[in-house]
């Protein structure tokens, strides 16, 4: 019972009665005259090319961690910078409550979105919904942005960016720099500098959830040690 409440509430999106006002702004884009610089992660060393300064503050409705155990790409790709992809939702999207409508999944590099509402499908809609590749060289960002949860209301400050190594074959990936475009290459890529989370999803389904896990492992556990008392 309890690990299906948990589950049956995780990652359920918040209503919109419940998002912040700051939600409502489209995200701040200004040209930056800023030179390449260098970064590690992984031991892999990194060439990043500002494009512009980017201020996002949204709804978190979907999200993948480059360290899922089915991540292929990012290994594949030496792509240790890019440590969270977080796909959110602001603007007119959320002041009229139009993800309600819709669902989200993230995969390797894409969020999905579906609906069966025609009216979610208008370009106010989807321009205001974007995923975002997050990327960093600090320990304790890259924690904090692992920490974050489908549900979140954050602010992200940074930079949008192009990145690039040369670990055994020569990567580059670039940036999408309007919220117009879609399809391949409309994902913003952003070295994040500051990240404020200001109103966090409730933990106690992903709380529940665990503790019906282990309740249940712990009474298979108990069925299997229990000594067998044959029929008499």
């Amino acid at each position: 019972m309890a690990f299906a409440t948990g589950f049956a509430f995780d990652h359920r999106l918040p209503a919109r009665a419940l998002l912040m006002p700051a939600l409502h702004a489209e995200p701040l884009q200004s040209d930056v005259a800023a030179p390449p610089f260098a970064a590690r992660a992984g031991r892999v060393d990194y060439r990043i090319a500002p494009a512009a300064d980017y201020d996002i503050t949204g709804l978190v409705v979907s999200r993948h961690d480059s360290q899922a155990w089915w991540d292929w790409i990012h290994a594949a790709s030496n792509d240790h910078l890019n440590v969270v992809d977080l796909c959110m939702v602001w603007g007119a999207n959320a002041a009229d409550g139009a993800y309600e409508k819709m669902s989200f999944e993230s995969g390797q590099f894409v969020c999905y979105v579906s609906s069966k509402d025609a009216d979610v499908w208008k370009p106010a809609y989807l321009r205001a919904l974007s995923n975002n590749h997050l990327l960093t060289d600090d320990a304790a960002i890259a924690r904090r942005l692992r920490g974050l949860r489908i549900g979140d209301q954050v602010r992200l400050r940074g930079q949008l960016v192009s990145y690039s190594h040369d670990a055994g074959f020569a990567f580059n990936r670039g940036t999408s720099l309007t919220r117009d475009d879609t399809g391949n290459g409309a994902c913003e890529t952003v070295f994040v500098r500051e990240l404020e989370v200001l109103r966090r999803a409730p933990a106690w389904p992903g709380w529940l959830r665990w503790l019906g896990g282990a309740l249940m492992a712990a009474g298979l556990v108990a069925w299997f040690a229990a000594p067998h008392r044959p029929r008499s």
